[in-house]
């Protein structure tokens, strides 16, 4: 650090941190020329600078220094909340490499024929606080089903339904219908295919499900396959206070 207390690290490590490969990589990156800031190659890789919100380009393209990512994946079909998928493809494959390569992890997992929002992140505190029980985190779904949705479907779902080798009711907020064969319904448990599960007891069967909102945090526009980084206003939307010192 220096006398300020601005913290210094080397190029090389900037890139390491940022998931552009291991430091003998990274320190190639930088001495080939390939690492630049302000259009100005900086080809020393034992350069120490404050990473701070260093903006710079590799290769030309432009990135931003992160100490940790919050990310916001609209997760299409047919893809597995999976490091090491089995049957599908990894979400990890819709993201760039470097995302991938620092360890960034889903928080909470959508079955793979469940669409829509998905939050991942390389910061441990913050998958703990979106995953734990204990937080209650609210998630949104619309469920399209096979058969019309009654009033008394809808009044079940509200009350709470007793699912298999459960103890107590399960029940639902902000439950309504948006359409003939449409749920849309809120959940803070986070059991085992819930909502699924939830809308079986209750008389009907999902066809298809997507999640539209996790907290405070609706999915917006983005559509199907895409992801971005969640910007500061966004994660105050969500139940987890980001440290003072993460640059997002």
């Amino acid at each position: 650090m220096t006398p300020d207390g601005e913290r210094i690290i080397e190029l090389e490590r900037i890139l390491q941190s940022q998931g552009f490969g291991s430091r003998k990589m990274c320190r190639k990156l930088v001495a080939t020329g390939a690492f630049a800031i302000d259009g100005v190659v900086r080809d020393n890789p034992r350069e120490s600078i404050d990473p701070h919100g260093l903006h710079f380009t590799l290769d030309g393209e432009p990135w931003e220094y992160r100490e940790h990512v919050y990310v916001l994946l609209n997760k299409p079909a047919g893809f597995e909340c999976s490091t090491s998928p089995t049957h599908h493809e990894g979400v990890h494959s819709l993201l760039p490499l470097p995302l991938a390569v620092r360890g960034v992890q889903p928080a909470g997992r959508l079955d793979q024929d469940t669409t829509g929002m998905l939050l991942l992140s390389d910061d441990g505190p913050f998958l703990h606080a979106m995953m734990s029980p204990r937080r209650h985190v609210p998630k949104r779904y619309i469920a399209t089903t096979k058969h019309p949705v009654t009033n008394e479907m809808l009044q079940a779902l509200r009350d709470g339904v007793l699912l298999r080798d459960e103890t107590e009711l399960l029940a639902a907020t902000d439950v309504m219908s948006p359409s003939s064969h449409e749920i849309a319904l809120t959940i803070t448990q986070g059991k085992y295919h819930q909502v699924k599960r939830m809308v079986a007891a209750a008389g009907n069967r999902v066809e298809g499900l997507v999640r539209t909102a996790i907290g405070g945090l609706p999915m917006g526009t983005l559509a199907e396959g895409e992801w971005r980084y969640l910007d500061p206003d966004e994660l105050l939307s969500l139940p987890y206070e980001v440290p003072a010192t993460g640059q997002r």
